[in-house]
């Protein structure tokens, strides 16, 4: 009979293999695994997905930022233009408490249309404090990256993810998507549009997906869709992959009777 070492480990145990190159698919495994485990404990569907930049400010911040600046002698400009931007902040609050409020009132369903974002500032802060406004819970995939330290208090303890991968974490916010809202971003947000398109456009993704563009401005300035159809890299019929707005109202009222006509008998996710 073999006797048991008091230095073994256990291989799931096995921090150092655990985190080596070998485990990887463990790793992504458990990406996967242990946010479905959370998902369907407390009974999340079904999302509404807020993307957006991390940068932008809530008007309050950002006009005490503006009279720093002023006081101070930063950078006005800069400023000027964040104060600007700050109506997208608070376009994404009103939108995601609207709309949180609207699927609270759902007959028979509960937590039926879930506000879910990055985890992130910005944004992402503006629609988890929304939803947190109207008193839902809501969704955080957050990224692990060398970053400054940021605190988004409005997400749902319970559903706050934290993920290493990528594409992982672009796998939840598609999984569960019923409608995407994306507002003025980086290179983060072009490329959650962009693969978001791309499934819609090939057809890899076979659910009905809303999706605004809101900021009409901004979108129109730094993607220039009329150029690619006129260069033959996509077709005119891919413009009505998406619906750009400036309202709040026009936003709501088109996610909301999309949801109404496509996703309300449609249950759990599907791509």
């Amino acid at each position: 009979m073999a006797l048991k070492s008091s230095t073994a480990i256990e291989a799931f145990r096995n921090e150092k293999f655990l985190s080596s190159r070998d485990a990887r698919s463990l790793r992504i495994l458990a990406e996967y695994h242990e946010p479905a485990s959370r998902f369907a404990r407390y009974a999340v569907d079904d999302t509404i997905v807020f993307l957006g930049s991390a940068r932008l400010l809530s008007r309050h911040e950002a006009r005490r930022r503006l009279k720093q600046a002023r006081e101070q002698g930063g950078d006005l400009e800069q400023a000027r233009m964040m104060v600007e931007m700050s109506k997208y902040y608070e376009a994404a609050r009103e939108l995601a408490r609207r709309l949180t409020l609207w699927s609270k009132q759902l007959a028979g369903e509960k937590r039926r249309f879930v506000v879910c974002t990055g985890g992130g500032p910005g944004i992402m802060e503006a629609a988890n404090r929304g939803a947190s406004e109207a008193k839902g819970i809501n969704v955080g995939l957050t990224i692990a990256i060398p970053i400054e330290e940021f605190d988004n208090r409005y997400v749902t303890r319970e559903l706050s993810f934290h993920f290493h991968y990528f594409f992982m974490r672009k796998f939840w916010f598609s999984y569960l998507a019923k409608a995407v809202l994306v507002f003025p971003g980086g290179f983060g947000t072009l490329d959650e549009l962009t693969e978001l398109l791309t499934l819609l456009q090939t057809r890899k993704m076979s659910k009905p997906l809303p999706i605004v563009l809101f900021g009409r401005d901004y979108w129109r300035e730094v993607i220039d869709f009329e150029a690619m159809i006129r260069y033959g890299t996509i077709g005119r019929d891919d413009l009505k992959l998406f619906f750009e707005t400036d309202s709040v109202d026009e936003a709501y009222d088109y996610i909301v009777e999309r949801l109404e006509r496509y996703a309300l008998e449609r249950k759990g996710a599907t791509l």
